[in-house]
């Protein structure tokens, strides 16, 4: 990349954040990134200069976000790009997991995000410019068997950045939701996935998808540095895509969901419908 932006990247310590921190410092781009344990992050990234500012936030509180964006804009006197990448899995048919189980996936997923998105758009809107990149997954899209809530949190990502693009775009600012497929990251491990604890007998055929599903760990198509590079392209280009899928798995499963709902819909396009008024034509 040829100019210097400032990058607000969320959930950095690992995965396609920590790959996105480290190709982006060594372009000489300026990072700002955070995670939950500062220390961690600084071991994790290895790259000490003056274009990298490491972060400690709480990202579901709403002050600490506030205070890591203010101190991202006086170090650096801009955001350019914002990349909401924190998140985890959970695994789980919904009455195995519990209300607090539940409403802490969403914090993580779905309102950290609105947090970031809600203090950072005043500092966007003052310099009519920026671009808003949500981590999202296939999930969000084409959900699997044993992931509701997970596939909940994912969905509300996809369809709060839908919206926002619209609402956000006569300020000159663009939105992109990622929605990666499986890549070799971390996450299927303990750190950033959960499981219920609670497993119901009767809920077999979900134990052994989610048995399937954690062989994977290590044997994942995707490569996250490809994924973490293709991120910084899109972020770079005049007129971005809204979606942005990656991976071969995100790809085929994006369209075999598409091809079954249009399917659908049009199966049951007459009782659909026959739920509007009649028009009088008479009175016309």
């Amino acid at each position: 990349m040829d100019n210097k932006k400032v990058w607000f990247i969320t959930g950095a310590s690992k995965g396609f954040g920590l790959s996105l921190v480290k190709q982006l410092l060594e372009a000489g781009q300026l990072v700002a990134a955070t995670s939950r344990n500062q220390q961690e992050l600084i071991d994790a990234v290895n790259i000490q200069n003056n274009n990298f500012l490491p972060l400690q936030v709480d990202l579901v509180n709403e002050s600490s976000v506030s205070l890591a964006l203010q101190h991202t804009y006086e170090t650096f006197g801009k955001i350019d790009v914002v990349i909401n990448n924190a998140g985890y899995g959970i695994g789980g048919a919904i009455e195995e997991l519990t209300d607090k189980e539940t409403r802490q996936a969403f914090d993580v997923n779905v309102f950290a995000t609105l947090n970031v998105i809600r203090h950072v758009m005043p500092y966007l809107r003052k310099q009519r410019s920026g671009h808003i990149i949500n981590i999202a997954s296939i999930a969000g899209i084409a959900p699997g068997s044993g992931f509701a809530v997970y596939s909940a949190a994912k969905f509300a990502v996809v369809g709060l950045s839908e919206v926002l693009a619209s609402d956000v775009k006569s300020l000159g600012i663009k939105v992109t939701v990622v929605a990666p497929g499986a890549f070799r990251t971390s996450f299927l491990t303990p750190d950033a996935l959960t499981m219920t604890a609670n497993p119901i007998d009767d809920y077999a055929e979900v134990r052994a998808l989610h048995a399937k599903y954690l062989k994977m760990d290590g044997e994942q198509a995707g490569d996250p540095e490809k994924a973490a590079a293709s991120i910084i392209k899109i972020a770079g280009e005049a007129n971005p895509p809204l979606y942005l899928l990656l991976g071969g798995d995100a790809y085929n499963r994006a369209l075999t969901k598409l091809d079954a709902l249009n399917e659908e819909i049009r199966e049951w396009q007459d009782l659909t419908c026959s739920t509007d008024f009649e028009l009088n034509l008479e009175n016309k």
